[in-house]
């Protein structure tokens, strides 16, 4: 815990004097460690090649501080300010470190102004008080942030004001706080993308992994992110976007893995949210089903949702999908969405529950898989979903017809070892074909497709050479299913 110390002054003893905060020159300089050192020793100092910060400091507004390749200590309770701009440019043979000097006793972490610049890769984060980014001039990529605790950040390890920053290929490993979180009315629309996330919100609180508000006219994207969460801390969410005050809020919830959390996703209030091509198994941890544990859940107090889900993989939770309030739902129709959900083994109190509408409207739940590994009737489907025909004060949920390619499971289609190689590609990919795969599409994150091919048994060789370096979605179809794989370009 943070030691707090009370100071009296009797202004009849005199004048009271001790340390104050360091703030650099705000004259354009781009200084390193051992410049901070040079020009204020009680702030920074080094002990056999580690550098220890002992009190509070700030890079000033026209100023850079630029750190590559080093261990930082940071005493207790000691905060970094930065109002000009921030690099700290480690290496994946020499990386960034900063951490308490004593992990008993955290520092209260990072605040970056608003109209500071941060960049922040290859780089440990621990034992702090989190990354408080009021800037919306922010990335963070190749980095780990564990262990961190309210501090300077309370709303998560990393917590942001406004904007579109950037959060890519990041680990974030059992901090006390949701890994990222936004304000309620704070419009950002983050870029989330290929992070594992793990075990996160160790405080227990009621928050989720992934804790966001508005985004204002811009997209928040949550792609291709793992998300797993602890199971004895029963309070814990996987991913929530919530507008109950108004406001604009849109997201993108795609390709990623959420498991053992108290619930998968929930979107609640006025939203548009394209829930696309997510894992959601077994979140579950709290074990009460009157209060949690769905894999999807979206809800609202008025009729203004625009909720689309597609081609997503729902097994192992209290529920599979329920739809809450006023809360709107397309799970697949005749004309944009092509549904391909699949739902196995969610239930409670020995019922099952792929899905239940416990709202007044009308759901569209066409071409999905009800029960996955098995040929089922739409009677059989019935059982499984919880509707109008169950209580006629509620809408209908439209299931026929419903997928035909049902009777493989997704599960077992990925035991079939197709590989993509290699991976990261450069000009070509390579594949097994050997169940039967009909055509392949690389996506970009956005959902964007940029190219399409067909597919012949056997090894298949695929150009990627016109493709930007970063990350892709690669879709294989066949007859008997989908699958969706990442690939990285250089």
């Amino acid at each position: 815990m943070r030691k707090i110390t009370f100071l009296f002054v009797l202004s009849i003893i005199g004048a009271t004097t001790f340390a104050q905060d360091y703030e650099t020159p705000d004259s354009g300089v781009n200084w390193n460690l051992e410049d901070m050192m040079s020009a204020s020793p009680e702030t920074v100092s080094n002990e056999n090649g580690t550098f220890i910060i002992k009190e509070n400091f700030t890079v000033a507004e026209n100023d850079t501080l630029t750190i590559e390749g080093a261990i930082v200590h940071l005493d207790e309770g000691v905060r970094i300010t930065i109002e000009g701009t921030f690099f700290s440019l480690g290496s994946e043979d020499n990386i960034n470190i900063f951490d308490a000097s004593d992990e008993s006793e955290p520092y209260d972490g990072f605040r970056f102004e608003e109209e500071s610049e941060a960049y922040i890769d290859n780089t440990t984060i621990k034992n702090g008080g989190g990354l408080k980014v009021i800037t919306p001039d922010f990335t963070i990529v190749n980095s780990t942030l564990a262990h961190n605790v309210s501090g300077v950040a309370s709303g998560g390890t990393i917590a942001f004001s406004h904007g579109s920053p950037l959060v890519e290929n990041n680990t974030f490993l059992e901090n006390d706080m949701p890994a990222v979180s936004s304000p309620a009315n704070g419009d950002v629309a983050a870029r989330i993308i290929d992070n594992l996330i793990k075990k996160n919100t160790q405080a227990n609180e009621n928050r989720p992994q992934i804790n966001m508000g508005t985004t204002g006219s811009d997209t928040l994207k949550i792609i291709g992110n793992t998300i797993i969460g602890d199971r004895d801390m029963d309070m814990a969410g996987g991913i929530a976007v919530a507008n109950l005050i108004g406001g604009e809020a849109n997201a993108v919830i795609q390709g990623n893995t959420i498991t053992d959390n108290r619930y998968g996703i929930t979107v609640a209030g006025a939203a548009y949210a394209m829930i696309d091509g997510n894992i959601i198994e077994d979140n579950d941890t709290q074990g009460d089903p009157n209060l949690g544990g769905s894999g999807i859940s979206v809800n609202s107090t008025e009729d203004n949702q625009t909720i689309i889900a597609v081609d997503n993989q729902i097994r192992g939770n209290l529920w599979g999908i329920t739809i809450i309030g006023q809360g709107s739902m397309n799970l697949g129709d005749d004309e944009d969405n092509p549904g391909g959900n699949v739902f196995s083994d969610n239930g409670n109190n020995g019922e099952t529950f792929a899905l239940y509408n416990n709202t007044p409207n009308t759901i569209m739940a066409k071409h999905n898989c009800w029960i996955e590994g098995e040929e089922i009737t739409l009677d059989d489907a019935a059982e499984v979903i919880f509707d109008q025909a169950d209580d006629p004060s509620l809408g209908e949920v439209i299931y026929d017809p419903m997928s035909s390619e049902c009777s493989l499971s997704v599960q077992e289609y990925a035991k079939n070892s197709i590989a993509i190689y290699p991976n990261p590609a450069i000009d070509v990919i390579r594949l097994n074909n050997h169940i039967n795969l009909k055509r392949v599409s690389i996506y970009t994150l956005n959902g964007k497709r940029i190219q399409e091919n067909p597919l012949h048994d056997g090894e298949n060789t695929l150009s990627v050479v016109k493709l930007d370096p970063g990350l892709y979605l690669v879709k294989l179809e066949g007859d008997n299913g989908t699958l969706t794989k990442k690939l990285i370009v250089k």
